[in-house]
């Protein structure tokens, strides 16, 4: 555990008006929260991405790239199940040239497969991404497609395993063992705030592999906000920092910008 940044956020967290829940939680609302604030806070959102790509010869690779997301449900209160509800997602990248006018569109589902779409302008051409490809490299980085739109919740067990000054510590094994490249993974929740902080991933030997870390964490129209995230593969020794900025939430995304239609015409209105 890298234990003084974990202080660190937590306090940061703390200064910038989290608050904890009366009682202790159980492990279902944990989650549920949890899930809240990392992928549904606001019924849409917008922001500006800066992707630096570092391997382990310290060779460094950069992407800049705008996310669009919108929710299916017409409420985001967390007592109507605004966590659990069907979410779209664009992602429109504008640097380097390789990747300029490069688009990803993804319809979060909840009792199928999520759908998935990669638009590459260099051959003018819109590929399927399989649902057995969600845990393979997004756009050559350290973060997974998955990690992008997260995980279904109801894919894994969840187990309270320690609670800290500052944290909840969840071990969470996937019930389709056969569909993931890990055994399990740990997750270290802030108690305020609800914000998973770190995310390990262990083997089936119980090595850990791969870490997935907030760096910075700035509230934004009253929500709890990752502003700078890092994923490091253990294994290979990359790194992938992704910084966040201009952040919005409940802009007004219309419903139509998530579509096939538009991957090879951007709706820039949005994105800027």
């Amino acid at each position: 555990m890298k234990g003084k940044l974990l202080n660190l956020i937590a306090a940061c967290l703390v200064f910038a008006g989290g608050q904890a829940i009366a009682k202790s939680p159980s492990v279902e609302d944990i989650v549920h929260r949890a899930n809240k604030v990392s992928y549904y806070a606001g019924q849409d959102g917008r922001a500006q991405v800066e992707m630096t790509i570092t391997d382990n010869q310290n060779r460094v690779r950069n992407r800049r790239m705008t996310i669009l997301r919108k929710d299916m449900p017409e409420t985001d209160a967390l007592e109507k199940g605004a966590y659990r509800g069907k979410q779209k997602f664009y992602v429109y990248f504008t640097r380097p040239a390789d990747v300029n006018k490069m688009a990803f569109l993804v319809w979060k589902e909840l009792d199928t497969d999520d759908e998935r779409w990669l638009y590459l302008p260099a051959l003018d051409l819109v590929k399927r991404i399989a649902a057995s490809d969600k845990r393979t490299s997004f756009v050559g980085s350290d973060f997974y497609y998955e990690d992008v739109s997260g995980r279904d919740i109801d894919e894994d067990k969840h187990e309270l395993i320690e609670t800290t000054d500052n944290y909840y510590v969840l071990k969470n094994t996937p019930i389709d063992r056969s569909s993931v490249e890990f055994d399990h993974y740990k997750m270290y929740i802030h108690k305020d705030s609800f914000i998973p902080v770190q995310v390990e991933y262990y083997d089936a030997k119980g090595s850990k592999y791969r870490v997935a870390t907030a760096l910075k964490v700035d509230i934004i129209q009253g929500h709890a906000t990752v502003t700078k995230a890092s994923m490091e593969n253990l294994k290979t020794g990359s790194k992938t920092v992704m910084e966040y900025s201009d952040v919005k939430y409940d802009i007004g995304l219309p419903d139509d910008i998530f579509s096939e239609r538009y991957l090879r015409t951007p709706p820039r209105k949005f994105l800027r």
